[in-house]
């Protein structure tokens, strides 16, 4: 029975693994086909001429310096950005989601914080910072800290009351309601959050990059849009991918291991 339901998992994860590689082949065949003999490739590249760019880049490197330097620091503002965010965003979050006084006093400025287009904040940034590293992680910064607050937020209030009133019938005190249950309980709410939120660290850095940088994977995308190169903007964007999937994979293995308490998946349920 343990052997039969291991192969049936085992054919399924061929077949959505298969259907997938499948896709792209279909893809990656029909975008070079049509860029060959339908559309100008000056405009619209084609596969053929990103593979040669991204390979350029990783063996005689871009026009900026090594690759490797650019990747570096996308991802040193990328991950300072959402260290700093998440972790101002969790704290806010939990703190206004257990303090209705606070909440309410908080409220209308958060909002209209919130209502600001945070992306147009990067040119701010770039003039009150400069092109160094602190512009695009304050970039970074504001786009992933609202992402995490709300859900925090949400989390606190989420608690069942019963639990925290049982705690604090058997004598707990607020700091260790907050430890033992508030947090643990909100955690679902802010690991669902950071999936998400290391994207918006990504779009952040790159962006502020591409308003003004002296390195990083905007700023080779910036230089190919200015010179025409759709292949390098589909390298950039691609290496960007590569980087998010990365990241993706590393939240979900700690989230798996956070949360080890919660009920196992079953095995027939859609996963993405």
């Amino acid at each position: 029975m343990v052997r039969s339901a291991e192969a049936a998992r085992r054919r399924r994860r061929v077949k959505v693994w298969g259907t997938r590689l499948a896709l792209v082949v279909v893809w990656l065949v029909s975008w070079e086909l049509t860029a060959t003999y339908l559309i100008d490739p000056f405009f619209y590249s084609k596969p053929s001429a990103v593979g040669v760019r991204l390979v350029e880049w990783f063996t005689a490197g871009t026009s900026q310096g090594s690759i490797w330097e650019q990747i570096l620091v996308t991802l040193q503002e990328s991950v300072s950005g959402f260290a700093v965010g998440s972790l101002a965003g969790i704290v806010l979050g939990i703190l206004l989601g257990r303090s209705p006084v606070l909440s309410d006093i908080c409220a209308p400025f958060i909002k209209a914080a919130n209502a600001v287009p945070r992306i147009v904040l990067a040119s701010l940034f770039v003039i009150w910072f400069g092109l160094g590293l602190t512009s695009k992680i304050a970039t970074a910064f504001i786009l992933v800290f609202f992402a995490v607050f709300f859900n925090a937020f949400q989390g606190a209030r989420e608690v069942d009351r019963n639990l925290i009133d049982n705690a604090r019938i058997l004598g707990a005190n607020r700091l260790q309601i907050l430890g033992t249950i508030v947090v643990p309980s909100a955690m679902s709410w802010i690991l669902a959050s950071l999936h998400a939120a290391f994207g918006f660290a990504l779009i952040g850095a790159v962006v502020g990059e591409f308003t003004g940088a002296d390195k990083g994977l905007g700023l080779l995308i910036n230089r190919a849009q200015g010179t025409y190169d759709a292949a390098g903007i589909y390298a950039g964007m691609i290496v960007i991918t590569v980087i998010a999937l990365a990241a993706e994979w590393l939240l979900t293995a700690l989230e798996d291991r956070l949360l080890k308490w919660r009920p196992a998946m079953s095995k027939t349920e859609i996963q993405i």
